[in-house]
């Protein structure tokens, strides 16, 4: 079955003095956000991004496909920490996405948590999505 999730944003202003609320209309899970190019090119300063927005989602399908594909493989996860660090660079876009990640997961050995982790990584929704970035990982067996 498939399913379709919704956001929404209301700007106001030009791309450079301008802002807009980010609104998460599926869930309502998340309080609606300020973004601005200010915090998408300098420093946050209390506002969101696309490319936060973006290592949110990244992050989260990763752990998810992660766990997926260990606990098919028989040696499912105790825990999984993914961060995801997705560079901007204006003039130029999105330029990378690295992901980091540390696993408690008993029964393993370390190249076969290494190969599962560079599978979710591949193959994780998202990561589908975004193949025209360059996608990194670092993986640690805790």
């Amino acid at each position: 079955m498939a399913t379709t999730r919704s956001a929404h944003t209301v700007w106001e202003g030009n791309l450079f003095q301008g802002n807009g609320v980010v609104t998460f209309d599926s869930s309502g899970a998340i309080a609606a956000q300020p973004v601005s190019w200010p915090a998408r090119a300098e420093a946050a300063n209390g506002k969101t991004s696309p490319e936060e927005l973006i290592a949110a989602a990244h992050s989260s399908c990763y752990c998810m496909a992660f766990s997926n594909g260990l606990d098919k493989a028989g040696t499912p996860p105790t825990k999984l920490v993914t961060s995801a660090d997705v560079t901007f660079q204006p003039g130029q876009g999105i330029t990378g996405i690295h992901l980091t990640v540390e696993g408690t997961v008993p029964g393993i050995s370390e190249a076969d948590f290494q190969a599962a982790a560079e599978d979710a990584k591949a193959n994780c929704p998202v990561s589908q999505a975004l193949k025209a970035v360059p996608i990194t990982l670092t993986a640690k067996l805790a």
